[in-house]
């Protein structure tokens, strides 16, 4: 009998990615003119609390400094799904301040509509849900492609990756 082939699917972040996107965002908002003798900022990455904090005079530079560093993102390669923000609050010298926590890990909930999304493409592999990842289990290797190439076409709110692919 031939053995099963399985694998994980996750949510993480890439933090050395992410700091360097968040340098390169640094250094555009820097140089672009729009920001000049602004308050417009982004904070150096908290690893510990995994936690980003923008800067800016309004709501609506705000916007643009978000946008900047999602870009910078999706050209390093995270996904801006793994950016959960948080309220924006009123910070020192009429300016405004949001903090931008990482999510990490899939939650319960997600990784149930995810069984049920795989479950409903009607392959046969087997889904387990490990802590904060899912491992996906099946005889054919053909059938654990059909997963992953269907989660890929319609992906879940959360940033996934696909790893020990054994």
């Amino acid at each position: 009998m031939a053995a099963d082939h399985s694998f994980d699917i996750v949510s993480e972040v890439d933090l050395n990615e992410l700091h360097n996107a968040i340098v390169q965002a640094q250094k555009e908002i820097v140089q672009r003119f729009d920001f000049r003798g602004t308050a417009a900022a982004i904070e150096p990455l908290n690893t510990k609390d995994k936690l980003i904090t923008l800067l800016a005079d309004n709501d609506i530079q705000l916007e643009a400094v978000i946008q900047v560093l999602i870009t910078k993102m999706v050209k390093r390669g995270v996904d801006a799904k793994s950016l959960d923000r948080q309220k924006i609050e009123a910070a020192t010298h009429k300016t405004v301040r949001q903090k931008i926590k990482l999510k990490n890990g899939i939650d319960r909930e997600t990784a149930k509509a995810l069984q049920k999304q795989i479950a409903a493409l009607g392959v046969k592999v087997r889904v387990q849900i490990q802590g904060e990842a899912l491992r996906v289990v099946g005889a054919k290797l053909d059938d654990l492609q059909t997963v992953q190439t269907a989660l890929r076409a319609n992906p879940p709110e959360v940033a996934i990756q696909f790893d020990n692919y054994k």
